[in-house]
Formats: C-alpha cells, sequence, structure tokens
C-alpha cells in the first residue's frame, strides 16, 4: 500500500478531524450561518462519522475560517474576562455584571420564598420555621465562593 492514497471516503477519521469539524460547526453556528436544528444535527453526524469522506460533506457548503477567524474556544467567549490571582492569569471569572446578574436572580427567588413562606405561616396561624434560609444559604455561598475561587480551583 505505499505510494497509494486512499480517497477520502476510504480513510478511516481521527479524534482529531471530528474535533475539527465539529469546531468548524461550532464557528458557523456562533456567525449565524447555521441555525440550532441543523447545528445539533451536523454535529451529531461528525461526531459518529467513521471516515474522512463523511465528515466533508458536513463543513463544505461554509467558508473556510480565515486567520481572524472566532475559536469555538468557550475560554475565548466573550462574556468572561481574566482573573488576577497571584499571578496565575489563566483563571476564568464572570464579569462584575454578570456577577450583579446572579444576585439579582438570587434576589427575586429571595423575595418569592419569603413570600410563600409568609403565607403559609398566615395561613396556618403561627410562624413556621423560615426553610428558605437553605436554598437561599447554599446558593450564595456558591456566589461568594465563586469571587473568592474564580476559576475554580480547590480552595487552599
Amino acid at each position: 500500500m505505499e505510494g497509494r492514497t486512499l480517497p477520502p471516503n476510504r480513510i478511516r477519521a481521527s479524534d482529531a478531524e471530528r474535533d475539527q469539524a465539529v469546531d468548524r460547526l461550532t464557528v458557523a453556528f456562533v456567525e449565524g450561518r447555521l441555525d440550532h436544528e441543523e447545528y445539533d444535527r451536523r454535529v451529531g453526524l461528525a461526531l459518529t462519522a467513521v471516515l474522512v469522506g463523511d465528515l466533508r460533506p458536513l463543513t463544505e457548503d461554509l467558508p473556510d475560517p480565515g486567520p481572524g477567524a472566532p475559536r469555538a474556544d468557550p475560554r475565548r467567549d466573550p462574556r468572561f474576562r481574566e482573573a488576577p490571582s497571584g499571578g496565575d492569569l489563566s483563571v476564568l471569572s464572570l464579569p462584575r455584571r454578570e456577577w450583579g446578574d446572579e444576585w439579582r436572580w438570587w434576589t427575586g427567588v429571595a423575595v418569592t420564598l419569603t413570600g410563600i413562606w409568609g403565607t403559609v405561616s398566615l395561613m396556618g396561624g403561627e410562624l413556621v420555621p423560615y426553610w428558605p434560609l437553605v436554598p437561599l444559604g447554599i446558593w450564595a455561598a456558591v456566589l461568594l465562593a465563586s469571587v473568592i475561587w474564580p476559576g475554580g480551583e480547590e480552595p487552599p
């Protein structure tokens, strides 16, 4: 077989080739070239492709990404920024705006759960233990921990 090349429809695809196809599809989805349904269908086919020839039709109608094309790397998502932590700038964290959004959600849920607790207490004629403390406390602890350890590394 030396010196002889097989056609793409007979060459087995590698994991790297499947990943490359998925990356291209993800870039096309982010750019708005594919809708969600088409993206899901093509990614499913790319991940189960056996031959290189099975991968080519999935991306052949998409333009080749240029050198400045966006990457499918989630760490390059503009919603995230690098957080300084002891000289290690590779750690990612939520920007202040999104962290504030998380606390607004927490506050909304706190008001709702407290309203339910208050209604149950009034209807029962006596104060029941403040049960919203458990889910709200856990959620608040997670939000605070994300500030203290922004990249998800283990606490010291």
